[in-house]
């Protein structure tokens, strides 16, 4: 948690924009370095209080997520699906440490709905994260969604290929052979198959090459959430970018 609670905070850091707001910041950081069960009750009842910053709440919902408390679960979830693709990177960290049965249900929910597919990469790859029962029926349908012409979601329908490699289920051979037949996702859907057993060539228009885009491909720093993308009315957004046989 080290690392991903110092990126957060630096974060929130450059946010604030008065006084006050820093002394609330430096309390909830003492809070957290303190890490005793007061503490945490105080961390929850920000979660629930009124006029709250976003920034406050995600700081109390990420601590507390680390550190198992199931109060955690629904202001996270809201993060994973919030439009700030950094956000989602940081709830998506917590849910997979918050060890909540609710959270692959959650996931699974949000990267199968088409119409939040431009906000749907943390969510894929939370659920590879968590090996749940939900996992590959849920990547296996997102992947089957996105494999269409053009559509501009081929990070995350790359993240769900990779996924689906690590996860190591068969049922995921058919999605993925048919991923091979798009240059964006051919190397990376035969890597997956190669995992699973199942050889299947490259298609010579296919480049072995991490994927061109501004992020260096699904996992580039602007996919983790170092920015916002443009919305999905441009057919883009933090899973977004040129389409598959782009």
């Amino acid at each position: 948690m080290e690392d991903e609670f110092h990126e957060l905070t630096d974060r929130v850091r450059a946010e604030l924009r008065s006084p006050q707001d820093l002394v609330a910041y430096e309390r909830l950081l003492g809070l957290a370095r303190k890490n005793t069960p007061a503490g945490r009750e105080e961390l929850a009842r920000m979660l629930v209080a009124v006029e709250r910053p976003l920034w406050a709440r995600e700081i109390a919902a990420f601590i507390l997520g680390c550190a198992g408390d199931k109060r955690a679960f629904e202001p996270l979830v809201l993060l994973l699906n919030y439009r700030d693709p950094v956000r989602c990177a940081t709830a998506a960290h917590a849910l997979g440490r918050l060890g909540d049965p609710r959270t692959a249900r959650a996931a699974a929910a949000l990267a199968t709905n088409p119409l939040r597919t431009a906000y749907a990469l943390h969510p894929v790859r939370l659920l590879a994260e968590l090996r749940a029962p939900q996992s590959v029926p849920a990547l296996i349908a997102t992947l089957e969604r996105l494999l269409t012409p053009h559509n501009p979601y081929w990070r995350v329908a790359l993240a769900c290929v990779e996924g689906l490699g690590a996860l190591g289920d068969r049922r995921a051979v058919p999605s993925l052979t048919a991923a091979v037949a798009h240059p964006r996702l051919a190397a990376a859907a035969a890597a997956s198959l190669a995992r699973l057993g199942v050889h299947e060539d490259v298609p010579a228009a296919a480049d072995p090459e991490t994927p061109d885009g501004p992020d260096g491909g699904a996992h580039g720093p602007a996919a983790r959430g170092a920015g916002r993308g443009p919305g999905p009315e441009r057919g883009a957004g933090p899973g977004g970018g040129q389409g598959l046989s782009g």
